[in-house]
């Protein structure tokens, strides 16, 4: 209806019925335009609905909610479409009792909001740690889904560490720009070239790297230590 095709692994996500969702993905591979289809999607079909929309600054907020916005009037020719009963800039509430609220990644903006239907955690490597923990409980009567979305940003963060470490319950997409159809071969080589190994590798190879003032690799100090604890029989 919305005139949208998406490209497999959008569609393979669109189709998950996973809780929880990690999009490693590529600059420009187009994870931000999945999420406000799922969002739209969860309002519309999920009456009394509560979708949140997390970023790091109030600008990154208001671009994924204008491609939510973008959805919802093109899906406004729809006979099943349901009206506004009102909207603002980062805000729409349906007339079946949904609401899609985009916000800035603030801990004081946040901690007000229960019952969540779908959080979506967008820019995820840059969201600070306290951030993250403090917004998780609100998924814990509603039983909701979360779907963080970001390209790495270092081998730190709770972004890293669910995405190592996190465990089956998340399930892990890892899109590359060369699973992009619209990112043409010629584009990548010259952002290589201008760009550099290091930053290339990390925004549009999806590689969780080292930050070059590191002094010691993260590899190096995870050998370290052990989880495993050897018992003595004295």
């Amino acid at each position: 209806m919305l005139g949208f095709e998406p490209d497999p692994w959008q569609a393979e996500v669109l189709r998950s019925s996973a809780k929880r969702l990690l999009l490693n993905c590529s600059r420009q591979s187009g994870k931000s335009t999945v999420v406000a289809l799922l969002a739209l999607h969860t309002a519309m079909y999920w009456p009394g609905s509560l979708i949140l929309c997390l970023s790091p600054t109030l600008r990154q907020s208001a671009e994924l909610f204008r491609n939510v916005i973008r959805f919802y009037r093109m899906n406004m020719s729809a006979s099943e479409a349901i009206p506004a009963e009102s909207e603002t800039a980062l805000r729409l509430v349906l007339e079946n009792g949904s609401r899609i609220i985009s916000l800035p990644g603030k801990e004081q903006t946040v901690r007000g909001f229960a019952s969540v239907s779908l959080l979506v955690i967008d820019e995820a490597a840059r969201v600070p740690d306290d951030l993250y923990y403090s917004v998780r409980p609100m998924l814990a009567v509603s039983q909701g889904r979360m779907v963080a979305l970001s390209t790495p940003f270092g081998t730190r963060g709770w972004w890293y560490e669910a995405w190592t470490n996190g465990g089956p319950e998340w399930e892990r997409w890892e899109i590359p720009a060369s699973k992009c159809p619209r990112i043409s071969p010629e584009f990548l080589e010259e952002e290589r070239r201008v760009l550099g190994s290091y930053w290339f590798e990390q925004e549009y190879n999806c590689k969780f790297l080292d930050a070059k003032t590191q002094v010691f690799r993260r590899e190096d100090i995870d050998s370290m230590f052990r989880e495993q604890v050897e018992v003595w029989d004295l």
